[in-house]
């Protein structure tokens, strides 16, 4: 075949998603695909448009990648494309709205409010502690754990630096859970769950793309009842949002509450595919190797647009 490996972008992601896009297409080259590396720029119509490629892998993060944007412009196109479609995307990148799908289907998430970053200098939305975080950011990108005695001040300085200063409306949520689990879905199977453990701070941009700085234990050790939940939780997810492909489900657990010490935070539906990267650290667990997965998602893209080419003739 020949793929279009589509990466890069303008986001905050945009490193992320070069090392994401470049282990991709060593990989499709291995697997014997005509490979052909796409930096996402605004010319991207026409940049496609010259390679007529058989399938896009997408392999942006962030907006407009995971925002519903490309997956538009690739259904206008008739583009067959990995991951998640224009509708599931839309939702999914917004934590707000996921929980406005999610939340009356019985999947417990922490309750939160939007706030203006301006209002946060003249006092707290919620009791400390509580994390502040972008509404559409993945990665971990521009969070803050707001504690008693932090260094941010009470309320917090206009001054200081933190993700108030880059968005004007930040979601916020009350800080639950002591320990970080992760759950990717792949084909509408769940994968395991593995444990994060950083070793300084919390599970932030850093802690996840810097080697050494957070511990990966895949599976996590857990009990047997708590793995069942976290992998029904993250396949119903994945259901409900009608993600394709692959997703990543990010949970936060109160250890020794059982079960119901689990919340789900959100739902990645362009999980990363470095080599620090969760999903394909959980499919080799398995047994799938980087290029098995890579494939698999290839010819999910093939599978839903000839079924979706069959509804419309």
């Amino acid at each position: 075949m020949k793929v279009a490996v589509l990466m890069g972008g303008w986001s905050a992601e945009r490193e992320v998603s070069l090392t994401s896009g470049r282990g991709i297409a060593e990989a499709c080259r291995k697997l014997g695909h005509e490979t052909v590396e796409v930096d996402m720029d605004r010319n991207v119509a026409a940049v496609l448009a010259g390679i007529r490629p058989d399938v896009v892998f997408n392999a942006l993060h962030g907006v407009p990648g995971e925002d519903g944007t490309v997956q538009g412009l690739l259904d206008i196109m008739q583009l067959p494309y990995t991951h998640s479609g224009l509708e599931t995307s839309v939702i999914a990148i917004d934590k707000e709205l996921t929980k406005t799908i999610l939340v009356p289907a019985g999947i417990r998430m922490p309750a939160g409010r939007m706030v203006a970053s301006e209002d946060l200098y003249s006092g707290d939305p919620l009791p400390r502690p509580y994390v502040l975080k972008p509404v559409n950011e993945g990665s971990s990108v521009g969070i803050a754990i707001v504690e008693e005695g932090s260094n941010y001040g009470d309320p917090i300085g206009r001054d200081v630096p933190g993700p108030w200063q880059e968005f004007d409306r930040l979601l916020a949520e009350p800080f639950v859970g002591t320990r970080e689990l992760t759950v990717a879905v792949l084909a509408g199977r769940p994968l395991a769950v593995t444990e994060l453990r950083p070793k300084r701070g919390f599970y932030d941009y850093e802690a996840k793309y810097t080697d050494g700085l957070t511990v990966h234990e895949c599976p996590a050790q857990l009990p047997p009842d708590v793995t069942e939940a976290a992998m029904d939780i993250a396949l119903r997810a994945h259901e409900r949002l009608g993600c394709r492909g692959v997703s990543r489900s990010d949970f936060r657990y109160d250890d020794g509450a059982g079960a119901d010490g689990l919340w789900l935070l959100e739902v990645n539906t362009q999980p990363g595919m470095t080599p620090l990267s969760l999903v394909p650290e959980q499919a080799k667990y398995l047994g799938i190797s980087y290029e098995d997965l890579v494939q698999q998602l290839l010819d999910e893209a093939l599978v839903h647009a000839r079924a979706r080419e069959a509804r419309t003739q």
